[in-house]
């Protein structure tokens, strides 16, 4: 399981975002291989809008917190990443 801090522009006009604005978000990817979680990463944005998708940061999760069923289940983006293979969320910069 990977973590993507990510910023991507936004394709068309979307849910309180303009055209060309630079969204920030951070995306779960539930792959074991770094390169392909990124890839996947990238896949899942260009899919739902996005386009020059920039990964600024990228983190593996410990298996010892992924194989914590209280963790998951308390964090809803890393239960759905288990749950569906990934998680998009917009990163609320309040």
């Amino acid at each position: 399981m990977y973590i993507f801090s990510v910023s991507a522009k936004a394709r068309k006009a979307m849910d309180g975002i303009a055209i060309g604005q630079i969204v920030p978000f951070i995306v779960y990817i539930n792959f074991k291989d770094a390169l392909g979680a990124e890839k996947l990463c990238q896949l899942y944005l260009l899919r739902a809008g996005f386009i020059d998708v920039d990964i600024e940061k990228r983190k593996a999760l410990n298996e010892k917190l992924i194989n914590n069923a209280k963790v998951v289940n308390a964090d809803k983006a890393l239960k759905e990443a288990f749950d569906k293979g990934y998680s998009i969320q917009l990163f609320d910069m309040h």
